[in-house]
């Protein structure tokens, strides 16, 4: 079969090709809601990947493989839509590029010193952070609406990782891990402005071009010296790695191009839904109190978040 008529190339293809039809606010609306939400489905699948993994390859070969995986399915779109690779805007798309590659390696190497509630607890605080630069950067408007989407969703967040439940945090917590996942949430929301900002001059599959053309060589060095060979079954899932993140950067910066960055990360809060089930099913993680409030308060954030309509003209 020929690469380049594959499912998977044909189903992203098109995925690119629709936003075009997005003539009216309210269609937009809607389509960046589908966008964002698909873009959630794609990461959350993304992690149960990495769970797989089991922490035996090292982080700089996660974000090596996915990074390579995405490169050259990004590439093979570009041919096929005779898209140019490079864009206009080469400095912010660097920028982004080196924002999201720093956001991963923040956030993995702070789940090597902390409990994995506490980091996705100060992970999850980048809407916030999202919201203040899209308004500082961007001259983007909070919305009280957005505003509260963001807190009942923080909120829901830490009662879904329970992270006074955690036994490992009467153990002293190193402050550097602390500074560490904090400087992830804000590198991600720095990378998502960015996004936001590119989405008005360069073609979507542009933007995510870069992140990968980023990451390689950034990961090539680490992976010299630190490399572990994969087993077979491990590459099924670094594989899935690299193809559920092509289907989340793709879908995020579809989301990002038609809804206000404030919204589209307050709906990105549903990432900790499908996160929770695939716990349950999957791994057979238990569900109590927390969890069933804390998705509760993660949905109506959602929900909040989709009927604050705003003003979605791309001018």
């Amino acid at each position: 079969m020929n690469l380049k008529d594959t499912p998977f190339l044909n189903l992203i293809t098109q995925l690119n090709m629709k936003s075009n039809f997005c003539k009216t606010p309210e269609i937009r609306r809607i389509r960046g809601f589908q966008a964002l939400i698909t873009s959630a489905l794609a990461f959350s699948l993304m992690t149960v990947c990495v769970k797989k993994l089991n922490g035996r390859l090292p982080v700089a070969e996660l974000i090596f493989v996915r990074s390579l995986i995405s490169l050259l399915i990004t590439r093979l779109l570009m041919k096929r839509l005779q898209i140019n690779p490079w864009g206009t805007n080469k400095v912010l798309l660097l920028t982004r590029g080196f924002l999201g590659t720093g956001a991963l390696f923040c956030v993995f190497q702070a789940l090597f010193f902390l409990p994995l509630a506490s980091a996705t607890v100060i992970q999850y605080s980048y809407p916030t952070f999202t919201a203040i630069f899209a308004n500082y950067f961007l001259g983007e408007g909070i919305r009280k609406r957005i505003l509260l989407a963001i807190a009942i969703g923080w909120f829901g967040i830490t009662l879904v990782a329970q992270p006074l439940q955690s036994n490992a945090l009467e153990v002293q917590t190193p402050n550097f891990a602390i500074y560490i996942a904090l400087a992830g949430a804000i590198l991600t929301s720095l990378a998502y402005v960015s996004v936001r900002k590119l989405s008005k001059q360069e073609e979507q599959l542009v933007i995510v071009h870069y992140f990968p053309l980023v990451s390689v060589p950034i990961c090539l060095p680490f992976l010299i010296t630190q490399g572990v060979l994969p087993s077979s079954q491990e590459w099924i899932w670094l594989i899935g790695i690299g193809l559920f993140t092509q289907i989340g950067q793709q879908c995020i910066t579809k989301g990002l191009s038609l809804l206000p960055a404030a919204n589209a990360s307050a709906i990105s809060y549903s990432q900790v839904l499908f996160a929770t089930i695939w716990g349950v099913f999957l791994f057979s993680e238990t569900i109590n109190f927390y969890i069933i409030a804390g998705s509760i308060c993660v949905f109506g954030a959602t929900l909040i978040s989709l009927s604050a309509k705003a003003d979605l003209d791309l001018a």
